[in-house]
C-alpha cells in the first residue's frame, strides 16, 4: 500500500492499537516504522503518546488489565483464597505470554524498569488488585488493616519482585514464594480481625 493509499491515524488510541499489534507479534517497537504505518510524522506520534517507553508502558498496562480480568473471571473461592487464586492465575498467565517472553529476552532491563517502578503498568496492576480487595472487604470476606490502595501496592511489589526473579539474577520465577508472602500479608489482616 502506498503512503497515499494508507489511512491516516486519528489520534493516540490508534497509535496504542498499532503498537499493541506490533507487541503481540513479538516484534520490537520502532517509533519510525509505527509513524509510517499510521501515516503520520514522528513528531505527531511523539506528541500523541510520549516517547517509546511511554507507549510501551501503555501497551503493557492494557495487557496487564486484560490478563488480570481473565484471571479474576476464572479464579475460585472468596476472600483470601480468591485473591491468592487470582494472583496465581495472573502471574502464570504473564509468564506464559509469548510476546512478553520476546520482549524480556530482547530488552530485559527496559522491561524491568517499566514493570517494577511507579508508572502505568504498576499503577494499573495496583488499581485492579485494589478493586478486588475493596470488593472482598465490602462483602465481609477479607479485612484490610490498611487502605486497599496501600495493600494493593504492597501485593504488586511482592509479586513483581518474585515474578521477575529470573530477570533479576535468580534462576527461575518464584510465583509460589510471592503467593506465600501475599498470604502472610492478607492472613495477618484476617488474624487482627478475630483478635
Amino acid at each position: 500500500m502506498s503512503d497515499v493509499d494508507r489511512p491516516r491515524a486519528n489520534g493516540p488510541a490508534d497509535a496504542v492499537r498499532a503498537a499493541t499489534r506490533t507487541y503481540l507479534r513479538g516484534e520490537a517497537l520502532d517509533m519510525s516504522a509505527l509513524a509510517t504505518e499510521l501515516g503520520i510524522g514522528r513528531a505527531t506520534l511523539y506528541r500523541w503518546v510520549g516517547n517509546r517507553e511511554d507507549l510501551l508502558s501503555a501497551v503493557l498496562a492494557e495487557g496487564t488489565e486484560r490478563t488480570f480480568r481473565a484471571a479474576i473471571k476464572d479464579a475460585e473461592g472468596e476472600g483470601v483464597p480468591l485473591l491468592l487464586d487470582c494472583m496465581r492465575r495472573f502471574m502464570h498467565s504473564v509468564l506464559d505470554t509469548p510476546p512478553l517472553k520476546a520482549l524480556t529476552q530482547r530488552e530485559p532491563l527496559l522491561f524491568l524498569r517499566l514493570a517494577t517502578t511507579p508508572g502505568a503498568i504498576e499503577g494499573r496492576a495496583a488499581e485492579l488488585v485494589g478493586e478486588l480487595l475493596e470488593q472482598e472487604a465490602a462483602n465481609g470476606r477479607v479485612r484490610l488493616t490498611l487502605p486497599a490502595p496501600v495493600m494493593a501496592q504492597a501485593i504488586i511489589r511482592i509479586c513483581d519482585i518474585h515474578l521477575y526473579a529470573h530477570l533479576l539474577g535468580r534462576s527461575d520465577p518464584e510465583v509460589e514464594t510471592a503467593l506465600q508472602l501475599v498470604s502472610l500479608l492478607l492472613n495477618a489482616a484476617e488474624q487482627s480481625r478475630t483478635e
